[in-house]
């Protein structure tokens, strides 16, 4: 059996796009030895830990797909290691299956409840653990392919818990946004956001879309939207009160850049409407862009010509219609 070293460099040998990866947590060296190698044959990636801390190092270093986890070990037990990684933002998303010998309901509970998504029973049957692991690991893949597509095309989205406030799951852009507007790191969420969230969570259970929050930093505006109630880390004895929130960055670069582009304008004459669409005069346009208002002039009316209108109401109005299918999260 292959018992991997823990070390820096240990994520960077993971080969994640074509294997899961599993944590098998078990003091009994027999049992990590039939799930090793089961796990291994059937193509996963597998990594072992013998102790709860282990467990907790291993987990916190690697963010495994799925934790197989012991109930019942010396010193820290699992159910101990599972609360633990469930309240951890950086883990709380991994699956865990407990593994126990123990039948009685009572026992059964507390694995769900200390944050076990499924249970199986000594003596364990591999073929068994296969078949759990492979519903959990689904839906798992899923969640993490769209909160990482969210990333790639700029929207970085958040978990939090109303009840206590924390910070229960973040994508790396959000880590790096939240950080950057109000300096702040899970599992602490920004008090603002919390505040916006208390409020509104009320309306959106009510199927009412409640208003965006926005932080502006110098030329640039983070806006939060509250997307949807989800359930990852509710016991089955109790209500999910964790919400997902989804985070956008815009400037008014990019939005300039995008007005030109779309109306085939030039830099100046995007910025000169941009700022007819944010409601400026031309003297007020002038200041802003460094030229007199005649000149601010001339630029607005060769954006008539392009956008074919005759009045800045009308160049404004579809400007901001253009902006709302680019930029959604737009406030004019």
């Amino acid at each position: 059996m292959k018992n991997r070293p823990l070390n820096k460099s240990l994520d960077q040998t993971l080969d994640r796009a074509n294997s899961d990866v599993v944590l098998i947590v078990d003091d009994v060296p027999d049992n990590l030895s039939v799930l090793h190698d089961a796990l291994d044959e059937s193509g996963y990636t597998v990594l072992v830990a013998t102790h709860g801390e282990a467990a907790l190092q291993r987990a916190a270093q690697v963010l495994p797909d799925i934790v197989l986890l012991d109930a019942m070990m010396p010193g820290m037990d699992g159910f101990e290691v599972a609360r633990r990684l469930k309240a951890l933002p950086q883990t709380a998303h991994i699956p865990i299956i407990f593994m126990t010998g123990l039948t009685e309901t009572e026992y059964l509970v507390a694995a769900l409840e200390a944050g076990g998504v499924d249970y199986v029973t000594k003596p364990i049957k591999p073929k068994e653990v296969l078949a759990r692991m492979q519903v959990h690991l689904q839906g798992a893949r899923e969640k993490r392919q769209a909160r990482n597509a969210l990333d790639a095309f700029g929207y970085a989205s958040i978990t939090v818990r109303v009840s206590d406030g924390k910070l229960m799951w973040q994508t790396p852009l959000a880590r790096e946004l939240l950080l950057r507007y109000y300096g702040t790191e899970a599992p602490q969420t920004p008090e603002p956001v919390l505040t916006w969230l208390r409020r509104h969570v009320t309306e959106t259970e009510a199927l009412i879309e409640p208003p965006r929050l926005s932080l502006e930093l110098g030329p640039k505006r983070l806006t939060f939207r509250l997307h949807q109630k989800i359930g990852d880390n509710a016991g089955p004895m109790e209500e999910s009160d964790d919400w997902l929130i989804i985070m956008r960055e815009v400037s008014d670069e990019s939005v300039i850049e995008a007005m030109s582009l779309s109306f085939k304008l030039t830099p100046r004459e995007a910025e000169v409407l941009y700022w007819v669409v944010k409601g400026k005069i031309n003297r007020d346009i002038g200041d802003i862009v460094g030229s007199s208002p005649m000149t601010v002039k001339k630029h607005l009316e060769r954006v008539f010509v392009k956008l074919g209108v005759e009045t800045r109401t009308a160049a404004a109005g579809m400007a901001m219609s253009r902006i709302r299918q680019l930029h959604p999260q737009f406030e004019g």
